[in-house]
């Protein structure tokens, strides 16, 4: 049975973050059905999972979603994680702009469209603040399973 996956995590990762370890993870998920991820596209977590998920699309057939809260998303991006950017934004096989302009609210109205299209949330969340927190919360509110990578 297959199944789809919203990604969310924080944007700060710790030096010691695995992403090895995330890498297999996420593999775990495609072995276990799931063939359809979405990405909030977010510096941090987001990219790391969706370049995994790049590379994972090797040996799988996987549909990748960038969900992307603006257009001027990366616009205070470095410029090496704005080429970042660029390339993971090009692999995906659909891109979704949820509004087209700045606004406020814009990052939860991204989230809840990914976690609304979802079978199951994969989050990186070891805060109690923020986003990711949101976006768990709202999963849970909406019955919606959530994996904690941690």
């Amino acid at each position: 049975m297959s199944y789809s996956c919203a990604l969310t995590g924080h944007r700060e990762l710790p030096e010691d973050f695995d992403k090895d370890r995330l890498y297999d993870a996420l593999e775990e998920e495609i072995l276990n059905g799931c063939d359809e991820f979405f990405c909030g596209m977010a510096f941090g977590f987001d990219l790391t999972a969706l370049d995994c998920l790049v590379k994972l699309r090797e040996k799988y057939p996987l549909r990748l979603v960038a969900c992307v809260p603006y257009r001027e998303q990366d616009s205070k991006y470095s410029p090496e994680n704005k080429l970042l950017y660029a390339r993971l934004l090009e692999a995906c096989d659909e891109k979704v702009m949820v509004r087209e302009n700045k606004c406020r609210g814009c990052f939860h109205i991204r989230d809840r469209y990914m976690v609304d299209r979802a079978d199951k949330v994969f989050a990186y969340c070891t805060k109690d603040v923020g986003g990711t927190v949101y976006t768990v919360s709202y999963a849970k509110k909406r019955g919606i399973e959530v994996r904690r990578f941690a």
